[in-house]
């Protein structure tokens, strides 16, 4: 029996003192005043999410233009004391040409292979609004 082996990615980043953000051989970027590893965490959701719709539509033929937004709550879990997301809303705007006839199985896809969303203890509730 042949098994098959699981895909691997592998990513890395460096945060200098400053807080700015690097990728090895890459691009560098500082947050913004205000913008808090919380933050950037619903970013990463946003951003996750709407390249995996990309990804399955592009598949199916479609061409995309796409945005979003995120909002979370953190709190004290009961079961270990320790603060963490309670729940996460996010919300994708992405116009598709042509439409897809069935647009919920590429939302269902997109939800399924956003890494982002799967790595974490809660489960992100989506909102799509998909022309």
């Amino acid at each position: 029996m042949t098994t098959t082996r699981a895909k691997v990615l592998e990513y890395a980043v460096e945060v200098d003192r400053a807080g700015r953000m690097t990728i090895p051989g890459g691009a560098q970027i500082a947050p913004a005043e205000g913008w808090s590893p919380d933050h950037l965490l619903l970013a990463a959701l946003v951003r996750c999410s709407i390249e995996s719709l990309t990804y399955h539509a592009r598949r199916a033929g479609h061409s995309v233009s796409a945005s979003g937004s995120a909002q979370a709550t953190v709190t004290r879990r009961d079961s270990d004391g320790r603060y963490a997301l309670a729940d996460a809303d996010v919300r994708v705007d992405a116009q598709l040409e042509p439409r897809p006839a069935e647009v919920d199985v590429l939302q269902a896809k997109a939800e399924r292979d956003c890494f982002v969303g799967a790595s974490l203890t809660v489960t992100p509730r989506y909102e799509w609004h998909v022309s």
